[in-house]
């Protein structure tokens, strides 16, 4: 069967490819759900099959947003422990965080996935490792979530067994069993994990942190990881508190720790990575670990500044994070662009050369493609690839007087999304949902926030 063409044309077009190609105004042809050609001036003439032409003039096209650290659950928890640390927060919340169900978990993931997916997301990531004893399939319910909606996803499939008993930060109620962990990380993993080229869903092993698991299931879930060939995901070095915690019970830092246990190499990737020194980032490169930088969170929760630039130059991947939105209450990653550039600006060794517009842009895309090992098939704007992609209105007062779109898109306010494809297929229309209603989104966040907050407070 002839395939079925989208033809955009008259845009301003970011690739995010290895040559950071631009066109000033240029073409993308769809086929299905990859992308068959773009470049500068007109499509070519006489394309079989078209099934719709988009005139996009005064906007930007970019790859999709990649999304590669998030904690679905925690939209409904927003706006609780503001003025808190790392620490002092986990405990604050922890106890009512292990209280969720299956309803709750699939309202959560609904508000955080449309959040994403209307501000250019069309890959995301959930970090969920919260499993309470009689919850329900809550792996089931936001893998389900994300399908409905249209965006490509990945789940890390979370765990933690190291309790308050155990000298951890859960309750002793709110973690689970080693090897109860284990076999269901596996369960999901074969139940969910899809390996091709244009998969929507695929799964990663993710015990939570060193605070929260124990060695052994550090060492055991990376050789489940390997040995079902997909992907590693925890946090790491996110706090000074962290390291101390490391010092105090494994006698050294967390990079060290991390790879006694295997947790570093190519098909592995960590959250935070903020207090990491120069060893440490030597270790990430010459092992490829990549990173997930989280800059909202980070401030938040007055984690500090994560060294980007460096690990950027020593060739560490980095992609950028929401994080949780107990952490992060906007939700949104194209924010992220923006704030990964001011706040690595204050950095004092690097200051105003610490990061540009375009490597921002890179950090939100590409780099995403990279830690989630997608970026074969994802990422950047070429022929071959799947047909994921962003159109940014640009013409707008918030960016009529700055020349230059990328320039526009991450130094200015944040641009509306006329059009959101995901697997060629569109999602986002004019800043709204396709296939989800907002309004009911918003009902039912509300009303299981307040379920929950009732549990809570009842226990």
């Amino acid at each position: 069967m002839a395939a079925s063409r989208i033809v955009i044309e008259n845009c301003a077009i970011a690739t995010v490819d290895a040559n950071d190609t631009e066109y000033a105004s240029g073409y993308i042809v769809v086929a299905d759900n990859k992308i068959e050609s773009l470049g500068a001036g007109k499509a070519p003439e006489n394309l079989e099959n078209v099934v719709r032409r988009i005139d996009a003039t005064g906007h930007l096209v970019t790859p999709g947003l990649v999304n590669t650290h998030h904690h679905f659950y925690q939209w409904i928890t927003r706006g609780l422990a503001t003025d808190h640390n790392l620490f002092n927060w986990l405990v604050a919340l922890y106890p009512t965080w292990a209280r969720i169900d299956e309803p709750m978990a699939r309202a959560a993931a609904q508000g955080s996935l449309a959040m994403m997916a209307r501000g250019g997301v069309t890959t995301a990531m959930d970090h969920h490792y919260v499993f309470p004893q009689g919850s329900g399939d809550l792996s089931g319910a936001i893998i389900g979530a994300a399908s409905d909606m249209g965006v490509r996803f990945t789940l890390a499939r979370g765990s933690m067994d190291r309790s308050e008993k155990d000298g951890g930060l859960p309750p002793d109620f709110a973690v689970e069993t080693l090897e109860g962990a284990l076999a269901a990380t596996a369960e999901t993993v074969k139940k969910h994990h899809d390996a091709s080229f244009d998969a929507m869903t695929q799964v990663a092993v993710a015990p939570c942190s060193p605070f929260s698991v124990s060695t052994e299931l550090l060492k055991q879930g990376a050789e489940l990881a390997r040995s079902l060939g997909v992907r590693m995901h925890t946090h790491g070095s996110e706090t000074v508190e962290e390291e101390k915690f490391c010092h105090e019970l494994f006698g050294m830092g967390p990079t060290d720790y991390f790879e006694s246990t295997g947790w570093l190499g190519e098909d592995v990737w960590m959250a935070h990575c903020v207090h990491m020194n120069d060893s440490d980032i030597a270790a990430f490169a010459r092992t490829k670990t990549g990173v997930a930088h989280c800059p909202s969170s980070n401030a938040r929760l007055a984690a500090g500044i994560a060294r980007v630039p460096d690990m950027l130059k020593a060739g560490v991947p980095v992609g950028l994070g929401v994080d949780g939105t107990a952490s992060n209450e906007s939700g949104e990653l194209h924010t992220e662009l923006r704030n990964a550039l001011l706040i690595n600006r204050l950095n004092t060794e690097h200051r105003e050369a610490a990061l540009n517009a375009r490597q921002a842009l890179r950090l939100g895309t590409f780099g995403g493609a990279q830690v989630l090992g997608r970026a074969d098939n994802i990422g950047s704007l070429e022929a071959g690839k799947l047909a994921d992609f962003v159109l940014w209105k640009m013409d707008t007062l918030a960016h009529a007087s700055i020349a230059d779109p990328v320039t526009a898109l991450i130094f200015g306010a944040a641009a509306p999304v006329t059009a959101s494809f995901v697997n060629g297929k569109q999602i986002v229309e004019n800043n709204r949902l396709l296939f989800a209603d907002e309004d009911q989104i918003a009902r039912d966040t509300r009303a299981e926030a307040q379920r929950l907050a009732r549990i809570a407070a009842g226990s």
